[in-house]
């Protein structure tokens, strides 16, 4: 069976094509991403813009297109902050399902966390243990935690990368004080929710699981010892940290010339490091390993997971 998954987020819109089947992984077949930054597109009362609207409805058009020529049989369509938390929500999705044809899956933030945690446990496997999770996007910090499939705890803060961006760091190179602001907002921001984790058992392996945090590792991170190439990369806090001055004092357009920086990143990489070094600084974490699974396949596993359980015979048993 093929699916598709489309992740409408605050940077991009991206779908996902994958082959699946009860009881197997998804094997991805295409992955076509629209670059957005929908935090350019709010207005001062917190609804999107026009402007906005509109972007958003071409992309999502456009992926429905390409679901379509990739003959997906299904297509799970999910939103996350942006649209969830604009001011003129209800409108946005009215219009999004419209050029869908079909209902649009709106996610909370501690559901993007379970997703996603569920994402990288299937990555990791059961004797991984307890997992810690850290996630960026461009609206939202998630962070979860736990042995099991379910995280013990999930949490969703308003820390993402390009909402930072917008609010701390619009002057291009953003200088050390806009930094330094940004630092203690996040730090304000992550101090009613971090007792809950340092609580929990101490993890086994603690885990980066977005496109911003894969950045960070290519940039100041090192191959997984034994791996090659980017699939199993660390990141050390100490590198990420060290990193932070320099990016402040480079315009966003020199920044694509850096290891792992690619164009759509180039103007949100710094509120990104800057909230995740602080966010591993307050759970005392040095450093961190990188998924290369999270929302979109969190979205998969569990929907070939309820395959898997319809499609199972009856036990003459019972």
């Amino acid at each position: 069976m093929r699916l598709g998954v489309l992740d409408i987020g605050s940077n991009t819109v991206h779908l996902l094509v994958a082959d699946v089947q009860p009881g197997g992984r998804p094997l991805g077949t295409t992955s076509r991403r629209t670059v957005l930054r929908l935090m350019r597109y709010l207005a001062p009362d917190g609804s999107i813009t026009e402007e906005g609207v509109t972007a958003l409805v071409d992309a999502v058009a456009e992926a429905r297109r390409v679901a379509a020529d990739e003959n997906v049989e299904e297509l799970l369509a999910t939103a996350t902050s942006a649209v969830r938390e604009a001011a003129n929500g209800p409108e946005v999705i009215a219009r999004l399902e419209a050029a869908l044809g079909e209902p649009l899956q709106v996610l909370g933030g501690e559901a993007e966390a379970r997703y996603t945690f569920l994402a990288v446990r299937r990555w990791f496997g059961w004797s991984a243990g307890q997992i810690l999770l850290f996630d960026i996007g461009g609206g939202s910090l998630e962070i979860a935690a736990g042995s099991d499939e379910l995280p013990e705890a999930a949490a969703s803060v308003p820390l993402g990368a390009g909402r930072m961006t917008v609010r701390f760091l619009p002057d291009d190179p953003p200088g050390e004080d806009a930094v330094e602001q940004l630092r203690a907002h996040a730090r304000d921001t992550l101090h009613p929710v971090v007792g809950r984790f340092r609580a929990l058992d101490k993890p086994d392996h603690v885990v980066g699981s977005s496109k911003a945090i894969r950045s960070l590792a290519k940039l100041a991170g090192y191959p997984a010892p034994g791996w090659t190439g980017s699939e199993r990369m660390l990141l050390p806090r100490a590198a990420l940290a060290s990193w932070i001055p320099r990016l402040a004092r480079i315009p966003a357009a020199a920044r694509q010339e850096l290891p792992g920086i690619t164009a759509d990143r180039t103007f949100q990489i710094v509120a990104a490091a800057v909230v995740l070094d602080t966010a591993m600084s307050m759970l005392k974490i040095d450093e961190l390993e990188i998924s290369p699974w999270a929302l979109r396949e969190g979205v998969l596993l569990r929907y070939i997971e309820s395959l898997s359980w319809s499609a199972a015979p009856a036990d003459p048993g019972v």
